[in-house]
């Protein structure tokens, strides 16, 4: 372990410190005061890991793209993602890092953190879309991540009345206030359409999901206000009206086909029951589904 001016280096095959957190892979602070060449090489973890800058400059490549990171900035670097400097070595600075162990890597069927997190299944699952479908890997200005970092290291160390309870508390946090930033970072700036074309192709492909608002804006790195703001403004319509004229539009693809159960495309398309589907579909054709196939089968 690293003890030397401050710095410390925990891992967990070797640090007691780490015992009680199997899910914390790697905890770190390094004060570089000199450029040590080849110190910096390319790494893959299976690990979600947090780089947060407390003093200089930092050229990293991360996921194939270039950035540059400066005090008071957090770096997300993906499981199976690239870590490297071009340069090869660590600039002069300081900074935090933490490796967490995930249970799955993109799967809506498994908890994203583990049990150690108090944090709801269905707020992790929209975290995980933030997290995996944003392609922001850095987020300015995070002056808060420092407060969080200092505290981790505070209570791993001190191990006073509670810290296990504390770290995890901790480690929620910087998930919390990380994907929260992901969500409204630089949206003036992303390119929405683009955004909205992709998060369009994705409901086609499963549109038997039910899906929610929190959903489709974690999709597009959004919250759920900026995500219907700007979806109301591009289509004219809300989120859910706009999915439904999504299923809608596909149902009518499957009507036009001589074979096919109609409970069955109301399923597959997503609405929850045959007269569900009905409803809808006649309140936005002025036919019912099956009027729809007899009248679209008899013209052919």
């Amino acid at each position: 372990m690293l003890a030397s001016m401050g710095q410390f280096q925990l891992l967990q095959d070797s640090s007691k410190e780490l015992q009680p957190f199997p899910h914390i892979q790697e905890f770190v602070f390094k004060r570089n005061n000199s450029i040590r060449l080849n110190s910096f090489h390319e790494t893959c973890s299976d690990c979600l890991r947090f780089y947060y800058i407390t003093d200089g400059k930092f050229d990293w490549v991360i996921g194939g793209e270039s950035y540059s990171l400066y005090p008071n900035d957090i770096a997300i670097v993906l499981p199976g993602q690239q870590l490297y400097a071009d340069k090869g070595y660590l600039d002069i600075g300081s900074l935090y890092w933490i490796n967490i162990k995930m249970n799955g890597k993109d799967n809506d069927n498994r908890n994203l953190l583990g049990k150690w997190s108090n944090i709801t299944v269905m707020e992790i699952n929209a975290m995980r879309k933030i997290l995996f479908f944003s392609n922001i890997p850095v987020i300015s200005k995070m002056n808060e991540a420092g407060s969080i970092f200092s505290s981790l290291r505070d209570e791993i160390f001190g191990q006073e009345i509670g810290f296990v309870t504390r770290v995890n508390q901790l480690l929620d946090e910087l998930f919390i206030r990380v994907t929260r930033k992901l969500s409204k970072q630089n949206i003036s700036q992303r390119d929405f359409p683009q955004s909205f074309l992709r998060l369009e192709e994705a409901l086609r492909k499963n549109l038997s999901h039910h899906w929610s608002v929190e959903e489709m804006a974690a999709m597009v790195g959004l919250g759920i206000t900026a995500f219907s703001d700007r979806v109301k403004s591009f289509t004219g319509f809300s989120p859910m009206n706009y999915l439904i004229n999504i299923r809608i539009s596909e149902a009518i693809r499957l009507l036009k086909k001589p074979d096919g159960n109609v409970t069955d495309i109301a399923l597959d398309t997503g609405f929850y029951s045959s007269q569900h589907f009905s409803t809808t579909f006649k309140k936005l054709t002025g036919y019912t589904p099956s009027q729809f196939r007899k009248n679209n089968l008899s013209k052919n």
